[in-house]
C-alpha cells in the first residue's frame, strides 16, 4: 500500500510530539506509526489525505517542538490496521535533545485545583513541560532512560500514559502525589506536605532555606527582608554582587521592576530565564538584594514546587519576592545531590528542602540582558542548553572545552554546534571536576566520540590541563580568535570579518595579556591588525581586582613615569596611599610582578578608579558596571573629549582618551559625564579602526565580541555607528559574548580544519 515517510530532526522527542502525531493522523483518518529513532523521529502514514496531514504537521507542531529539517519519501508497506506510537528504536545519527521546560499554564491550574487528583502535587508535568536534560540517561527520550524509572507508575498514571485523549500520553515523566518522588527536609524527619510548610516558615521568619529545583539547589530567603539578605551575603562571602530573584508572578515583577515591551512574553515563557530589568526605587525590595545597582535579575517559577513556595494550604505569610540564588560556595559548581548538600552548604542555609528525584546533569539558571527587543544572553544554561546551533561547513566530531571563566563547552556533531549548559569557573578543583562530568554524560547523552579537543593558548589554564590529559588531538585556539569565531558561528557566516574582541584577559600570541583587538578573522585564520596601546598590568592577579593599579601605572605612563607628577594626580584622585604608590613605583621601575596588556576590561577598571566610583571589585566586572551605570544615569550634556584628528589613529588614540578623561576628573568634571565621555569616545575610536581596516582589506562585515560588549551602553553606541558607516554588524544574541561563548569559537576553529 502507498505509504508516506517523514524522518523529522529537531526538538521533537520529550515535548509531546508523538502524541501529537497520533492525534493528527485521528484527524486526517490515517493509518501508520511514529517511531522515535534516536537522532530523529520517524512517521508512517497510508490514506488519502497524507499530504494534507504533512503539511499540517510541521505548520501545527507543538509550540516546545521545533523541526530543524524533514526528509519525506514514498513507498509501498502493507497495510497498517490503526494508528500506533510504537518502541522507540535507537539509530545513530543527529540527536537533539530538549532542554528543560518550565511548568505550564494547564499544570498550574491543576496544581491550585482542589478537585485535580494532581493538587498541590510538587511534581506535576505533561507532555508539554517538565524536567527534560538534567534527567535523562540516554536517547530515544524514554521513561527507562530517564531518572523518572526510579518511580513506577501507578494505575491511575499509566492509564493516562496510554490513552491518546489525555494530556499525559506518553509523558514521560507523569506521576502523581502517590507515584511520583517525594519532597522531604534533607536529615530532618518532615516529608511531603510537612516539609514544605516547614521551608515557608523558615523563609517567612528570615532564615535561608536551600531547595532542590530542576538542575541543582537554590539559597532562599525573604527579598523583602533586608536582615535576611544581609545574613545570606555575609555567610556566602558575597559582598555586593547582585542577587538573582524568583518573584511569584508578572503582578509582582511589575510592582518591584520597569517592565519593557515584550520582557513579560520572555519572562512566561517556557524558558523562564533570569531577565535582568530596572529596579523601581520605591518598589520595596531589601537594599541588599542588588546594592548600588538600577537592575535586578528577576524570574519567574519555573517548577511546581517552587510554585508551592509561594502559594500553599497552610497558615504561612510568604513574601511574594524570594532570592533565588545558585546554592554553591564561591567558585564552585551548583550543588546537584544530598550529599553535595551536606558537604557544601552546611554553613550557608538552616534546611535543606530536597526531594528524591535525582539529577544527571547540572543547569543553572540562563540570564538574559535586552536589547533591540530582544534577549541578549549573559549565561546560556536551563531553557536553552543543549539545543544546537548550526554551522555550515563543520566536518566530525569535535570536543571544545571551553574557557577558564564562566566555563562552557561544547560538543560539535558536523554542522551542529550543542552548546552545553554554565559550569562555572575552573580555579576551584570541583568545577573541574563537574566539568569532566559534564563532558562525559553529554557526550553520552549525544552519542559524540569526539576525536579531537580544541582549548585555550593559555599555558597555565585549568582546561588546557583537562584537554590535554584526554588522550585526543589537541587543537589551541587564542582567546580573542574564539570569541569572535563564536559570534560567527551564532550567527552562521563563516566569511572573512574585521572583530572587535574586547574582554579582560586573554593570552596572546607574543606571551602579553590582551584584551582589545582588532582582528580579521575567517574560521581557518586571522591577523591582529589594531589593538590598546599597552600598558603595564602590575600586581599579578591583584591587577585584575583593583583597578586602582591600573589607574596608577597608566597615569604614571601618561607622566613620562615623573614620579612627583604622577603623585600629584593621584593625590588629587584619591586612587591609593602613599605607601602603596611608592609599592607600585617599584614594580614598574624594577619590571617585577608586571606584563604589558592591551586588555579593554583593565582599562574600563581604570577609568572607574579615576572617576572615583570603584577603586577595587569584589566580583568580576563589577567596576565596569559601575562605571557603565554612572554614564546611563548622566542627563546632562554630552561632551567628547577626543578631537577630529584624534580618529585617525585608531584605537592607538585610546590613551589619548584616557589622558583626557585624567585632566577633566582633575578639573572636577561631573564623574557621570566623563563615564559617558568615555564610552562614546571608545566606541567612536573602534568604529574608527573598522573603517580604516575596510580601506586596507575591502571588509564590510563587523563582529563583536568579549565579556566587554555585555555592557550595553558601549554596545549600543558601537553598533549604531558601524551601521551608520556602512557595516554589516554580527552581534550575539542567545550565545553569550563573555568566555561563556568561547567554546562556540574554539569548535568551530577545530571543526572546519
Amino acid at each position: 500500500m502507498e505509504t508516506t515517510l517523514m524522518d523529522i530532526f529537531g526538538i521533537v522527542q520529550g515535548v509531546g510530539f508523538r502524541p501529537y502525531v497520533s492525534r493528527l493522523a485521528a484527524r486526517f483518518g490515517l493509518m501508520g506509526s511514529v517511531c522515535n529513532k534516536g537522532s530523529y523521529v520517524e512517521v508512517l502514514v497510508q490514506g488519502l489525505r497524507r499530504q494534507a496531514f504533512c503539511e499540517a504537521l510541521v505548520r501545527e507542531a507543538p509550540p516546545r517542538s521545533v523541526i530543524l529539517k524533514t526528509i519525506v519519501r514514498q513507498e509501498d508497506q502493507p497495510a497498517f490496521p490503526d494508528f500506533q506510537i510504537v518502541e522507540s528504536a535507537r539509530q545513530k545519527g543527529q540527536i537533539f535533545v530538549s532542554p528543560d521546560i518550565a511548568i505550564c499554564d494547564e499544570c498550574k491550574r491543576e496544581l491550585f485545583d482542589p478537585t485535580n487528583r494532581r493538587y498541590l502535587h510538587p511534581f506535576i508535568n505533561c507532555t508539554a513541560c517538565g524536567p527534560r536534560l538534567t534527567i535523562l540517561e540516554q536517547m530515544p527520550y524514554d521513561r527507562e532512560r530517564t531518572t523518572m524509572k526510579d518511580f513506577p507508575m501507578c494505575p491511575q498514571c499509566h492509564d493516562e500514559y496510554v490513552d491518546p485523549a489525555t494530556r499525559r500520553y506518553d509523558a514521560q515523566p507523569v506521576c502523581c502525589n502517590d507515584c511520583g518522588p517525594e519532597v522531604y527536609i534533607l536529615d530532618g524527619e518532615e516529608r511531603g506536605p510537612e516539609a514544605i510548610t516547614k521551608a515557608r516558615r523558615l523563609i517567612a521568619s528570615g532564615h535561608i532555606v536551600a531547595i532542590k529545583g530542576i538542575g541543582g539547589f537554590h539559597l532562599c530567603c525573604d527579598a523583602t527582608n533586608e536582615e535576611a539578605v544581609r545574613e545570606l551575603r555575609c555567610r556566602k562571602k558575597r559582598p555586593v554582587k547582585p542577587f538573582a530573584l524568583m518573584l511569584k508572578d508578572l503582578a509582582a515583577v511589575n510592582r518591584y521592576c520597569s517592565v519593557e515591551p515584550g520582557q513579560e512574553t520572555l519572562l512566561d515563557g517556557h524558558e523562564k530565564p533570569i531577565l535582568l530589568l530596572a529596579k523601581k526605587a520605591d518598589g520595596g525590595l531589601a537594599p541588599s538584594v542588588a546594592p548600588g545597582n538600577p537592575r535586578v535579575g528577576v524570574m519567574l517559577p519555573y517548577a511546581p514546587l517552587q510554585l508551592l513556595l509561594f502559594t500553599y494550604v497552610d497558615d504561612v505569610v510568604m513574601p511574594d519576592a524570594l532570592v533565588m540564588t545558585s546554592a554553591n560556595e564561591s567558585g564552585a559548581p551548583i550543588c546537584r545531590t544530598d550529599e553535595d548538600a551536606r558537604k557544601e552548604l552546611a554553613g550557608l542555609c538552616d534546611a535543606v528542602l530536597s526531594h528524591n528525584r535525582r539529577i544527571l546533569l547540572r543547569a543553572d539558571d540562563s540570564v538574559t540582558d535586552w536589547y533591540e527587543g530582544a534577549p541578549y544572553m549573559i549565561r546560556r544554561s536551563r531553557g536553552y542548553a543543549p539545543l544546537p546551533f548550526f554551522a555550515d561547513g563543520g566536518k566530525g566530531q569535535v570536543l571544545a572545552i571551553g574557557g577558564e571563566l564562566k566555563n562552557a563547552f561544547c560538543l560539535t556533531r558536523d554542522e551542529l554546534f550543542y552548546l552545553s549548559p554554565y559550569v562555572g569557573d575552573m580555579a576551584d578543583v570541583r568545577t573541574v571536576e563537574a566539568l569532566k562530568e559534564s563532558v562525559r554524560r553529554l557526550s553520552e547523552l549525544l552519542e559524540i566520540e569526539p576525536t579531537v579537543v580544541a582549548c585555550d593558548t593559555h599555558p597555565r589554564y585549568n582546561t588546557v590541563d583537562v584537554a590535554k590529559e584526554m588522550g585526543l588531538s589537541v587543537v589551541q585556539v587564542q582567546h580573542h580568535y574564539a570569541h569572535i569565531l563564536s559570534c560567527m558561528a551564532e550567527n552562521n557566516y563563516l566569511e572573512p570579518v574585521i572583530g572587535l574582541s574586547l574582554d579582560g584577559t586573554g593570552y596572546g600570541d607574543d606571551g602579553t595579556i590582551w584584551g582589545g583587538e582588532v582582528l580579521v578573522a575567517s574560521p581557518r585564520s586571522y591577523e591582529r591588525v589594531a589593538h590598546i596601546p599597552p600598558f603595564l598590568q602590575l600586581g599579578g592577579d591583584a591587577s585584575a581586582r583593583e583597578g586602582w593599579r591600573i589607574a596608577v601605572s597608566m597615569v604614571y605612563s601618561l607622566t613620562s613615569r615623573d614620579k612627583e607628577r604622577t603623585r600629584t594626580v593621584v593625590q588629587k584622585l584619591g586612587l591609593c596611599t602613599d605607601q602603596q604608590l611608592a609599592a607600585q613605583f617599584f614594580l614598574a621601575d624594577q619590571h617585577v610582578n608586571g606584563v604589558l596588556s592591551t586588555s579593554a576590561g583593565r582599562l574600563f577598571d581604570a577609568v572607574s578608579a579615576v572617576l572615583g566610583l570603584c577603586h577595587r571589585s569584589t566580583f568580576e566586572g563589577e567596576a565596569a558596571m559601575t562605571l557603565q551605570f554612572a554614564a546611563e544615569a548622566w542627563q546632562g550634556p554630552k561632551v567628547s573629549l577626543l578631537a577630529e584628528e584624534d580618529m585617525t589613529k585608531g584605537l592607538a588614540a585610546a590613551s589619548t582618551l584616557f589622558r583626557q578623561l585624567v585632566r577633566r576628573a582633575l578639573a572636577g568634571d561631573d564623574p557621570r559625564g566623563l563615564a559617558w565621555a568615555f564610552h562614546d569616545g571608545l566606541s567612536r575610536l573602534l568604529t574608527a579602526t573598522a573603517v580604516q581596516v575596510r580601506e586596507q582589506t575591502g571588509l564590510t562585515v563587523t563582529a563583536l565580541s568579549g565579556g566587554v560588549f555585555q555592557n550595553r551602553l558601549l554596545l549600543a553606541l558601537t553598533d549604531e555607528r558601524l551601521k551608520k558607516q556602512g557595516f554589516t554588524v554580527l552581534r550575539h544574541h542567545l550565545v553569550p559574548p563573555n568566555d561563556g561563548g568561547l567554546a562556540l569559537g574554539q569548535a568551530l576553529y577545530a571543526a572546519s580544519r
